[in-house]
This record gives structure tokens, sequence and C-alpha cells, in this order.
């Protein structure tokens, strides 16, 4: 999941994404409205985090603007304004939750997984494919209980193609949500080829059925059969 983190200070802003990054989240940092809203305009994103009181924009002013882009991204606001007005400001402008500063990273860390379970229509943490079992909040893939042994970008990739079940994802979707973006020299390597042709080979050790679907030009789809 790649997440945009704006926010002026810059201590909380590196504090957030040091947190997050070690539980597996790709993250990029703005500092300014106008920073943020270049980024919002050429990337995609799963989440932003924004503060409110921006030293060159309301905050909330990026919503708007950054759904036009990012119409699929979830915000969650951020900041020190923590009256009924400003939450239903925010709500109004199309946030998705609210966070009062301070606020414990643990809790922001499970809002983000209750918004992913929602956004992607799974009441549970853990989602079941056979006899496979992919725990989101212990980034685990089991098979009766046994661990699968995949590797971190191979688990980040499995788990993105089905938290996105039945969805067509293309190679460029893909590497800018694992790897959070791509470099043109890179794009016609065969990364995501070899990556796949792996996650296929070990879960084909504990069951048979193919369920990362080849759609031929376009990209990749995981079916839950």
């Amino acid at each position: 999941m790649r997440i945009l983190i704006i926010e002026d200070e810059k201590s909380l802003a590196e504090e957030i994404a040091s947190f997050l990054r070690n539980e597996q989240y790709q993250c990029d940092l703005s500092f300014t409205g106008r920073d943020a809203s270049e980024k919002l305009a050429v990337n995609p994103y799963d989440f932003v985090l924004l503060d409110i009181g921006l030293p060159d924009y309301n905050g909330l002013n990026l919503i708007p603007e950054a759904k036009r882009f990012n119409s699929e991204a979830y915000f969650i606001v951020i900041t020190a304004r923590g009256e009924l007005d400003d939450k239903i400001k925010g709500f109004n402008s199309g946030a998705d939750d609210y966070l009062a500063k301070p606020f414990s990273l643990l809790e922001l860390h499970s809002r983000l997984q209750a918004i992913t379970r929602r956004k992607f229509g799974h009441a549970s943490s853990v989602i079941r494919f056979g006899d496979f079992a992919l725990d989101i909040n212990k980034l685990q893939l089991t098979w009766q209980e046994t661990p699968v042994n995949l590797t971190k970008k191979e688990y980040d990739l499995l788990s993105y193609l089905v938290l996105n079940k039945g969805r067509v994802l293309d190679r460029l979707q893909l590497v800018e949500h694992i790897w959070g973006s791509f470099y043109e020299d890179d794009f016609d390597s065969n990364y995501i080829e070899v990556h796949i042709k792996n996650i296929r080979k070990k879960l084909a050790e504990f069951d048979p059925v193919n369920r990362i679907k080849t759609v031929r030009g376009l990209g990749y789809k995981f079916e839950i059969i």
C-alpha cells in the first residue's frame, strides 16, 4: 500500500513514515500543500494522511482536488484541531477518518487496517482461498496453518492481487503500489513476471490450482476459486 503523508511538522511526518515503512507501507512525504498537490496529480495513492494546518494551504481544500486524480484513495485527517466543527468540515470535504493530535501510531495503524478491510470488502483481516489463509494484519500466508515461505516482495505482490480479487492489474499498477515508484529503464524488465512465477510455484507446492491468471496484453488477475 502506498501512502502520502502531508504534514508540515517534519519530525512528526518522518516519525509516522518510519513507523509505517516498518509495517510494510510505501510512504511519500509532503511538507507543503503545493508539493502535495503536485504529488497527488502524478502518483497513485491508497491512503492520504492530511494535516489541516499547512503553511500554504487549508489542508481540507486538497481533498476534492486530490480526488480528481486519486479517486480510490482514502483520506485520514490528522490535526491538532479537535473541535466538532472541524471534524464535520473534514467529513463534508470527503475525509474518511479523523485523528486529533497527539495520537498513537498504533491507533493510526489500526485505522489503516480497518479502512483497508472496508475498502476491499473484507470484514475480517484473514482472507481465505482454498486451504490458504492470508492474514493482512500479521503479513502472513498459511496453508492449513503451515506458513508459506514467501519473500517480502512476493507477499506484498500476492496480498495486493488478493485484495483486488477479480480485478485486472497491469504491470505499472503493480510496480507503483508494491515498489512505490518505477524507472523507465527498468519498466521493460521482467521482474514482475519473475515474482509471479515464484509465487505460483510456491503456492503449487501446497495446492495445484492456479489462481493468478495472466490476462494477455493487460496484466494479472487473482481469482478466489
